[in-house]
C-alpha cells in the first residue's frame, strides 16, 4: 500500500483483515462492551478510508496509524457513553487508560527507531534502565557531558518525531 493506502476498497479490506481483530481486542479492553467495541472498529476504519489520502507509511506504519484513529474513535464512544443514561448500573466504569498506555508506548517505540543511534542509546539505557549517567558515560567510553547532551537532544528529536506521527499533548 502506498500513500493514500486506504482510499480504495480493496486496500481497506486488506487493512480490516490485517488488523480488524487486534483493533477489536484493544477496544474491548478499554470500553469493556463488545458492542461498542464493534462500532469503535468500524468507525475507526471508516475514519481512515476517509482520510486514507493522509497515511503517509514515511511517517509510520498502517498499524500505528490505525491504533491512533481508533484511541480516539473510544474516546470519543467513552464520552458518548458517559452523558447517557445507564441502561443497568454496574459501579464499575471502563477505563481508557490503558488503551492510551498501549498506544502511547507503540508511538514512543516508533519514534524511538527514527531518531539517531546515539541519542536512542542514552535514552534507553538512562530512561529505561534506569542508569546513572556516569555509568553509561564509562561504558560509552564518552564524557558525562555528552550523555547528558545526548538525552537533551534525543529527547528534543523524540518530541518532534512524536509531533510529526500526530501525537498531541
Amino acid at each position: 500500500m502506498a500513500t493514500g493506502a486506504l482510499s480504495r476498497e480493496r486496500d481497506v479490506r486488506e487493512a480490516y483483515a490485517a488488523h480488524s481483530g487486534e483493533l477489536y481486542g484493544f477496544a474491548l479492553r478499554s470500553l469493556d462492551d463488545a458492542g461498542l467495541a464493534e462500532e469503535a472498529v468500524q468507525e475507526t476504519f471508516l475514519r481512515a478510508w476517509r482520510a486514507g489520502e493522509r497515511f503517509d507509511p514515511e511517517i509510520g506504519s498502517l498499524r500505528t496509524w490505525l491504533f491512533a484513529i481508533l484511541r480516539n474513535v473510544v474516546i470519543d464512544l467513552g464520552r458518548a457513553r458517559s452523558v447517557r443514561p445507564k441502561v443497568a448500573e454496574s459501579g464499575i466504569e471502563p477505563s481508557v487508560e490503558p488503551l492510551d498506555e498501549a498506544l502511547l508506548s507503540w508511538q514512543v517505540e516508533e519514534a524511538m527507531r527514527r531518531i539517531g543511534d546515539d541519542h536512542r542509546r542514552v535514552l534507553v539505557e538512562t530512561y529505561y534502565r534506569g542508569r546513572p549517567y556516569a555509568e553509561v558515560a564509562a561504558e560509552l567510553g564518552v564524557p558525562e557531558g555528552t550523555v547528558k547532551s545526548r538525552v537533551y537532544y534525543g529527547l528534543r528529536a523524540l518530541r518532534v518525531v512524536l509531533e510529526e506521527m500526530g501525537y498531541e499533548d
